[in-house]
């Protein structure tokens, strides 16, 4: 699967604790955030359905 490559900047604090959280989880930070932001639009949706 090709993946879409993106320029994020993030303030170096939250880069430090998104790392630590990765690493907690076994992930590298891109990874985590890629994971994080597909949960994020789980929930969003189901929340979105459950409201119609």
């Amino acid at each position: 699967m090709d993946k879409k490559k993106i320029l994020l900047r993030l303030d170096p604090k939250l880069h430090e604790a998104l790392r630590r959280w990765a690493e907690d989880e076994f992930r590298s930070v891109n990874s985590h955030i890629e994971f994080l932001l597909k949960k994020s639009l789980k929930d969003n949706r189901q929340s979105d359905s459950s409201e119609e």
